[in-house]
């Protein structure tokens, strides 16, 4: 899952052990505790408490259901085959949410970070006030930051957190000062360059009763390398292990020992159900990732990592450094699915105890279309809309079949071929930079494009609000000049290098662009070199060639640091203009069909 660039505004996996530790590296509990055990909680407490931990990650501001394949979640079947079955929208996750907390006395919910950025037009547009309202209403307790939280700037994020009308746009309700968000953003690995302080909170301590647990927040530290430089200036981003267990022990000397780490970081697991055992033995089985090396270092302090980035759902155990298993959770994305976690919280070590019996694993459970709708979220979707139908439903262009984007999991991607040629469409003229070929990196494609209408537009219209979803950041397009070797070398860093090595980037490329991705080998040598070719002709390293892409892209943004090396650059329209115009040469007689997707032949 590649990360995505930053919205422009031109205003602008092992199965639990019966070991149980405490908040001490390596101390034991002595034995396991039945629920409801006598002493140490005082008269007429029990000892052990359960408290249910309800949380989520990569909301991406998803108020509405979202479309397409982004709009489902994929569920193992008994006999082994799959089923897609319609998940998201947060007028369901509020129902799911609200219908989880019923029985339970102590419940606490968090998220791992990308609540906002990256958003629909309904949320985007309005910089992502509405969800931060939606957040609200859900009773979100507390959430780390993710890289998309930086979209838009420290100071924005700031005001997201802590109120206050838009310095350019204003206050978008007659009447209204945005008040911010009422759960806590922690950003812990996060500080300012010339202070040398966290930007934000760096833990949260949720509290009910005698019942006390930590909360961690970190985002991923590459996350300049996700962004644009204009969205981390003058921050510093700490290594999150470090980071971790740090607070962990701060936590601790202030008498919290039960603690729980937020990060927006992730793993892959070996399979993409929801409901995939990934602590079942076998081949193949288990998670892959940045999140499997972090775990594994994290302090024996932490109980709980809830983590993110990757979109992808898991429940696993990965062993901390004293070799006992810890729970490591991901919910996807969109608010399609949310994970339920009995933490079991001793009044007496004040921890969570760690054991089979008194610890049953986290569940993802889906966030299903087929139960009532919550009023108030009804009501605040409606209200926004209205706000923003003048724009949104503006008809840009037509299809004729769903065009998948983010949802299609292969490495060249029907969307993503009509979005980078739509940017070299943009660009090929002489006056718009003279590109001959143009990259879109994959994480910039937010949704998909679907046929069925989503409102009162008709099927097979694209309507403004639909492209908008699909880029959303208006990024403006940069026309550069590159060697056929860096343009070589680009390529290469698609599937090499820290970035990408663990988890290819492939770039989206427009027509007339082609070569060979051999995914039998490892590593730079993956491209063909002597296949690159760019309208039949081999791509010659010495020649120079006028390359299009976004501004993320040109910045080097997602490991791509030799694209950085361009020169002669000309700065063209936002990447959503160039969409909106080229969706404007479809008519409703003769629509856009999907892009056949055959530019990279991929050996397997």
């Amino acid at each position: 899952m590649s990360a995505t660039p930053q919205r422009h505004r031109r205003t602008r996996r092992l199965t639990f052990a019966a070991i149980a530790v405490t908040a001490g590296a390596g101390a034991m509990v002595a034995a396991a505790l039945p629920a409801g055990a006598a002493s140490g909680g005082g008269a007429g407490k029990s000892r052990t408490v359960d408290v249910q931990m309800l949380s989520f990650n990569d909301f991406h501001g998803t108020l509405e259901p979202p479309q397409g394949s982004s709009g489902t979640v994929t569920e193992r079947q008994a006999d082994g085959t799959t089923k897609a079955i319609p998940a998201g929208g947060v007028e369901y996750l509020a129902t799911s949410l609200r219908e989880a907390r019923k029985g339970h006395e102590y419940s606490v919910t968090a998220a791992a970070g990308d609540m906002i950025g990256g958003s629909p037009m309904l949320s985007g547009l309005f910089h992502d006030e509405p969800t931060v309202e939606a957040l609200n209403k859900l009773k979100l307790d507390v959430s780390s930051v993710g890289n998309h939280e930086f979209d838009e700037g420290k100071t924005e994020l700031r005001r997201m957190a802590y109120g206050g009308c838009h310095p350019v746009d204003g206050c978008f309700e007659s009447g209204k000062e945005y008040t911010g968000a009422e759960y806590k953003y922690l950003a812990a690995n996060v500080t300012d360059e010339k202070t040398k302080r966290p930007l934000m909170n760096p833990t949260f301590i949720w509290q009910k009763g005698d019942v006390k647990i930590g909360f961690i927040g970190v985002t991923l530290e590459g996350t300049p390398d996700v962004v644009t430089a204009d969205g981390v200036k003058g921050l510093k981003f700490g290594d999150e292990v470090e980071t971790i267990n740090k607070y962990a022990a701060d936590l601790n000397k202030q008498g919290v020992k039960s603690i729980v780490a937020l990060i927006h970081e992730g793993g892959l697991p070996a399979n993409g159900a929801y409901n995939y055992d990934c602590d079942a033995p076998g081949a193949g089985a288990g998670i892959s990732g940045a999140i499997v090396d972090i775990a594994k270092n994290v302090d024996p302090k932490v109980d709980a990592l809830v983590t993110g980035h990757t979109h992808q759902a898991y429940a696993c155990n990965i062993p901390d450094p004293a070799g006992n298993p810890r729970m490591v959770t991901s919910a996807a994305s969109y608010g399609r699915l949310f994970t339920d976690t009995t933490l079991t919280y001793d009044r007496q070590t004040k921890d969570i105890v760690r054991t089979a019996a008194l610890a049953p694993k986290p569940v993802n459970k889906v966030v299903t279309r087929d139960q009532p709708k919550a009023p108030d979220m009804t009501e605040l979707i409606t209200r926004w809309n209205a706000l923003a139908a003048p724009v949104a439903s503006r008809p840009m262009g037509y299809i004729s079949a769903d065009i998948a984007g983010r949802g299609s999991e292969a490495p060249e991607k029907p969307l993503g071929d009509m979005i980078a040629d739509a940017q070299l469409e943009a660009t090929a003229p002489a006056a718009k930079g003279g590109a001959q070929l143009a990259i879109m990196n994959p994480g910039g494609i937010r949704a998909d494009l679907a046929y069925k209408a989503a409102g009162a537009e008709g099927d097979g219209v694209v309507t403004y609000g639909e492209s908008y979803t699909v880029q959303p950041f208006n990024n403006l397009m940069n026309v550069v000049d590159l060697t056929g070797a860096q343009l070589i070398t680009a390529l290469q860093q698609q599937v090499s290098g820290p970035v990408n090595g663990p988890n290819p980037k492939i770039l989206q490329v427009s027509k007339g662009f082609t070569y060979t991705l051999d995914m039998t080998k490892t590593g730079a040598d993956r491209i063909v070199v002597d296949s690159v070719k760019l309208n039949g002709a081999a791509i010659d390293p010495a020649k120079t060639y006028r390359v299009a892409m976004n501004e993320f892209l040109a910045g080097g943004g997602d490991g791509f640091t030799v694209l950085k090396e361009h020169k002669n650059k000309l700065v063209g329209v936002p990447d959503l203009e160039a969409f909106n115009t080229y969706l404007a040469k479809s008519t409703e007689a003769a629509p856009f069909a999907p892009p056949a997707a055959d530019r990279i032949t991929v050996v397997k």
